[in-house]
């Protein structure tokens, strides 16, 4: 267990006697050997301390050392120190530390010749106030049994069990040669006193100790009420008069010795104090046993009424007694008072006087008997007018209850009848309930069915619908960007007449300043030929020709960077015309076929039908196309391609894997051939067979529209090398021919 300081918090009495009741089950409960070994007892609560193992004194003082600032651990201790008890108390006997430590709560002596020391009255008082304390703590059991007790500080005898009357002579047999054997007695006394006053009553034996204690003189008078002398009491001479202790200090000090004075009176005259007090004690036989050991403590001690008559030097010491007739009739100042405060009576006067008491009491008792007596015989006759009256009543109510029972017989029958008919309905009504309860099942799981049904086919026109909005959505683009592209086409052939004639004009320009350049050249040849130095005029405009021909030469690589400014710039706009020109199939034909043919898989046969026909699109070895000869429209845009005459130009342009060859034949005759479907094309007719006109058609229309925006194998252009188709193929055509034309002058 933890030693540890716990967090305390502020508990009631009840609340300590609940903990300290439920540590006690606990410890009971594992059955937790104290004593180790003889004399040597463990605290458990303290497992973690240094020090855990006690002297039985060590462990009773450490159990007590817990104050209301740390409550739990009280309570643990508490319990554990009744744990201690019930095991001696279990046992019948101590350990012979155990015993040491009751005989001994201040210091060890021996039993057999112990070292007294003089020690004063109030000593004693502190020795025996420790000694009751520690009995309380230890809780030892007095009485063995109905008239036997022992003396648990003389275990070492041999006789050590008495009855009360010999347990209080044997306690009242230490006399001032043995104090602390006196003051442990004495102790004792005050604990079977407690002891008895805790258990409400005396026993028998007590009672008959009481009675013995008086002796078998009954015709000796004693002063009542009960009262005890005290002599010898020290005074001090003050001014006026003498001064000694007071009355109270004197009851405290009897008190403390288990006397239970009601009261004492110091006794005063016209000196002062008189060194005598008068002790009171209770009007009964309680007070009469306590004025008994009063005396007996005093003549133990040899401080009795004939050791204070006789004793030649009075000493420090008190003298006590009871007060007896010689004393009533004295004449010094005890019998004055006790003359005033009391009468003389024998103890079978009292008794005698006890017994008109009782015989008083008898009488009134007795009287009150007969009053009681006659009243009972009244309500007797009113018990017996009652009675028969009861049990005119009682038969009425048997009659009562007899018709009571049939009718109820009765009911109970119509009832058990109604009863049966219930019972039957409801056998009838639950087999249809049954029967209605299966048809429920059934129709149950038939609408489970249904309704598992329903989901899935909303699941899948979900899907459809999904599909078709992603359909619809993708040919709305295509159709957007196939109307961008068809304008944008428009636009571009528009600018590429625009260039083609002005690249003509700056073709022609170029013509003429070639031709110019070259005259300047042949000029300034035949200049110096001529001989510069004959004739400084044709020096000058030879100078004046090749500034010129300087000039011309610097517009020349003026017209040819911008010119190839031009290209580069045409070639970067178709090929982000030939991006934009890709073109997928029509998914909305596709779908629409497959959910003729194949129902619930149609979505998954779709995207199978679809990627299958975007590879045949895509694949550059089918080429299901003819040549045929173009219209009149065509060959009238043809003739205006021919403007440097009859010939045939190539472009060739070489991509990263493939070599893509692109012409455009002009005949002579002004006639254009055009690419067309094939419609003999075998896989074609295939497709149209198996899959309808739908699909054939959505595949054609993407095979012409990717034959005519990208020709060169069906496959996407290229960032770098693509090859311009289409329209801007006139342009590039005229180029080629401009190329081959022109070449170089000479």
């Amino acid at each position: 267990m933890s030693h540890s300081s716990e967090e305390e918090t502020d508990v009631t009495d009840s609340e300590l006697e609940e903990y300290t009741e439920e540590c006690y089950r606990s410890l009971m409960k594992r059955g937790i050997k104290v004593e180790l070994s003889d004399g040597v007892y463990r605290c458990w609560y303290c497992q973690g301390r240094k020090k855990r193992d006690y002297e039985y004194k060590e462990l009773l003082q450490h159990c007590s050392s817990f104050g209301s600032k740390n409550v739990k651990q009280k309570g643990r201790h508490l319990a554990l120190v009744r744990y201690m008890e019930e095991q001696f108390n279990s046992n019948r006997s101590m350990s012979k530390s155990t015993t040491e430590a009751i005989e001994a709560p201040v210091g060890n002596d021996s039993h057999s010749s112990e070292e007294e020391t003089d020690i004063s009255d109030s000593e004693l008082e502190e020795y025996t106030e420790e000694c009751y304390k520690s009995l309380m703590n230890v809780g030892i059991k007095v009485e063995l049994s109905n008239g036997v007790y022992r003396c648990w500080y003389c275990q070492w005898r041999k006789k050590r069990d008495y009855k009360y009357k010999e347990l209080l002579q044997h306690c009242s047999s230490f006399g001032s040669k043995n104090v602390k054997q006196k003051g442990r007695h004495v102790a004792l006394v005050r604990y079977m006193k407690e002891q008895f006053k805790a258990n409400g009553s005396m026993s028998k034996s007590t009672t008959e100790a009481i009675e013995a204690s008086v002796g078998n003189d009954s015709t000796e008078l004693f002063v009542w009420p009960w009262v005890g002398i005290v002599a010898n009491i020290p005074v001090k001479k003050m001014a006026g008069g003498y001064i000694g202790k007071s009355g109270s200090s004197l009851r405290d000090k009897l008190a403390a010795l288990d006397f239970n004075p009601v009261s004492v009176h110091p006794l005063w005259n016209h000196k002062g104090h008189s060194g005598y007090a008068v002790v009171e004690f209770n009007r009964d036989w309680p007070g009469f046993h306590n004025a008994m050991m009063f005396e007996k403590s005093y003549e133990s001690n040899q401080k009795g009424k004939r050791d204070y008559f006789s004793a030649k030097h009075m000493g420090d010491g008190l003298f006590g007694w009871v007060a007896r007739d010689e004393d009533f009739h004295s004449n010094s100042i005890v019998g004055e008072h006790l003359r005033k405060t009391g009468n003389l009576k024998s103890i079978s006067e009292i008794e005698a006087e006890c017994k008109q008491k009782n015989t008083k009491l008898v009488t009134n008792l007795t009287n009150t008997i007969e009053v009681k007596n006659k009243r009972l015989k009244e309500i007797e006759c009113k018990y017996n007018e009652t009675l028969m009256s009861l049990s005119e009543w009682m038969s009425e109510k048997d009659k009562m209850h007899k018709a009571y029972n049939e009718e109820i017989t009765k009911m109970q029958q119509k009832a058990r009848s109604q009863l049966e008919n219930i019972l039957e309905d409801h056998e009838h009504i639950n087999k249809k309930i049954e029967l209605q309860s299966k048809e429920l099942a059934q129709c149950e799981k038939e609408l489970e069915k249904r309704e598992a049904q329903n989901e899935d086919e909303r699941r899948k026109l979900d899907s459809e619908k999904k599909m078709n909005e992603r359909a619809t959505s993708e040919q709305k683009i295509a159709d957007e960007n196939l109307l961008r592209l068809a304008e944008d086409q428009k636009r571009e052939k528009e600018n590429l007449q625009a260039r083609i004639l002005e690249l003509q004009k700056k073709i022609d320009a170029r013509q003429d300043l070639e031709l110019e350049v070259e005259s300047m050249r042949w000029a300034i040849q035949v200049i110096g030929h001529m001989g510069e130095d004959r004739d400084l005029e044709l020096k000058k405009k030879r100078d004046a020709l090749q500034q010129d021909l300087a000039e011309k030469e610097q517009d020349l690589k003026d017209l040819e960077s911008l010119s190839q400014a031009l290209i580069i710039k045409e070639r970067k706009s178709n090929d982000e015309v030939q991006q934009a020109r890709k073109e997928l199939i029509n998914v909305n034909s596709i779908l629409g076929h497959a959910k003729r043919k194949y129902g619930k898989e149609a979505d998954s046969k779709a995207m199978e039908l679809y990627s299958l026909l975007d590879a045949y699109v895509r694949d550059a070895c089918w080429h299901p196309f003819k040549i045929i000869r173009g219209s009149d429209e065509e060959q009238d845009s043809g003739d205006k391609s021919s403007l440097y005459g009859d010939s045939l130009s190539f472009y060739e342009t070489q991509s990263r894997n493939t070599l893509h060859v692109s012409a455009v034949l002009i005949l002579k005759c002004g006639t254009i051939l055009e690419s067309v479907i094939d419609e003999d094309d075998k896989k074609l007719k295939n497709l149209k067979n198996e899959l309808g006109d739908e699909v054939y058609s959505a595949v054609t229309i993407a095979l012409m529209e990717i034959n005519e925006y990208n020709p060169s194998g069906r496959m996407e252009p290229d960032d770098k090398d693509d090859l311009v188709v289409g329209a801007s193929m006139k342009f590039d055509s005229a180029l080629l021919l401009d190329d081959v034309t022109l070449g170089s002058p000479l």
